[in-house]
C-alpha cells in the first residue's frame, strides 16, 4: 500500500480558505476598536493606515507612514535602514525599482514575469534582504504594503501552515489562476461574506485569514522557525 500523497499547495490554500470558521476570524481581525480605544489586531491598519501605501501620491516612495505601518505586523525595520530608506541612496533605489513594479494590479492578473527572479519586485525584496536587521519577513512585509494587491505579506506562520514552498510568491500566483481563477474568486466571497470592505484586497483576505488559521497552533506547537 503507498502512502497517501500530501496536499499540493494550492490544497493547502483552498481548505483554509474554506473553513467555516474562516469568515469568524476574518471580522475578528478587522474588528473596530472596542470602547477602550483598544484595536484587537493592529494589522488590520496595515494597508490602510494614512491611506495606503500605494496611494498615487507615495506609491514609489518608502514613508515614514509605511515603516510604522511594518510595525502594526509586529516587526521593526533597523534606525539605519530606515533612516536610509527615508533620507539617503537606499531609499532612491528602492523608488526607482517601485515605480517599475505596477501598484493597480492584482497577483491574480500578473504575469509570472512580474513576480519572478530578475523581475523589479524580486530585485526590490533582494535589495532589502541586503540590509542588515533586514531579513525575509520584514523585507516581503514592507513591499507589501506598498504593492497590497500584488504583493503578500508571508511570515514563518504562514509558510509553515502552506509546506515552506520554494517560492510563495511564484506558488501563490499559481494557485490564484489555477482551475479558471477558483482560489481567488473564493477569497473575494470570502471577503463579501465576513463584511469587509473592497479596499481589502483578496490578497490580503488570503494573508489574514492564512495566518489567523495557524498561529495560535505553530506558537502551541512551537513549529519550527516560529
Amino acid at each position: 500500500m503507498t502512502a497517501d500523497r500530501p496536499p499540493s499547495f494550492e490544497q493547502r490554500l483552498r481548505t483554509v480558505v474554506a473553513s467555516e470558521r474562516a469568515p469568524a476570524r476574518l471580522r475578528a481581525y478587522f474588528a473596530a476598536r472596542s470602547e477602550s480605544g483598544v484595536i484587537p489586531y493592529t494589522g488590520s491598519r496595515f494597508e490602510h493606515l494614512g491611506g495606503g501605501g500605494d496611494r498615487p501620491q507615495v506609491m514609489n516612495t518608502v514613508t515614514a507612514e509605511d515603516l510604522l505601518a511594518v510595525q502594526t505586523l509586529s516587526v521593526t525595520i533597523p534606525s539605519q535602514v530606515a533612516l536610509d530608506l527615508l533620507e539617503g541612496d537606499l531609499g532612491r533605489r528602492i523608488s526607482a525599482l517601485l515605480s517599475r513594479i505596477p501598484h493597480d494590479l492584482d497577483m491574480v492578473d500578473a504575469d509570472a514575469a512580474d513576480l519572478e527572479p530578475g523581475s523589479p519586485a524580486d530585485d526590490a525584496w533582494r535589495l532589502l534582504l541586503k540590509q542588515d536587521g533586514i531579513g525575509w519577513v520584514k523585507a516581503g512585509k514592507l513591499l507589501a504594503r506598498k504593492r497590497p494587491r500584488l504583493l503578500p505579506v508571508y511570515d514563518e506562520v504562514v509558510k509553515c501552515l502552506v509546506g515552506r514552498p520554494k517560492s510563495y510568491w511564484l506558488g501563490l500566483h499559481g494557485a490564484l489562476r489555477a482551475d479558471d481563477r477558483a482560489l481567488h474568486r473564493e477569497l473575494l466571497e470570502l471577503r463579501a461574506s465576513a463584511g469587509l470592505s473592497e479596499t481589502v484586497s483578496a490578497l490580503r483576505v488570503c494573508d489574514v485569514v492564512l495566518w489567523t488559521h495557524h498561529r495560535d497552533d505553530h506558537r502551541r506547537r512551537g513549529c519550527a522557525g516560529g
